[in-house]
């Protein structure tokens, strides 16, 4: 008799545990944030990039920066979504020069 109490009373601290898990999004609902945590957005596809003062033109990636509204190019070199050097066998680093802005605080205008 005393085995079967106890059996009971862990059941019913199971059940206690397991509703309080289950009530706990519905009593305390997690707060939903309209952002993400990304702020870039990567063009799909490569691009052919110039820059604004004419001192280069090549094939590279298009990134927005989305809190700006800078618009910066990537440079892969090649047709390719990512950098690609056949001169050396060490990864190459693209490094973005700015292409242009876009002017995201007149949009409410």
């Amino acid at each position: 008799m005393k085995s079967d109490r106890l059996t009971k009373i862990l059941l019913l601290v199971i059940a206690v545990a397991l509703s309080s898990i289950a009530l706990r999004p519905y009593l305390h609902p997690e707060p939903v944030e309209a952002q993400s945590g990304t702020f870039f957005y990567v063009e799909p596809g490569v691009a052919m990039l110039r820059a604004p003062d004419g001192s280069q033109q090549v094939a590279g990636k298009v990134v927005i920066d989305m809190r700006s509204g800078n618009v910066w190019g990537f440079p892969t070199l090649s047709d390719a979504p990512y950098p690609v050097s056949t001169l050396t066998s060490t990864p190459p680093v693209s490094h973005p020069f700015l292409l242009g802005r876009f002017a995201f605080g007149e949009v409410t205008r």
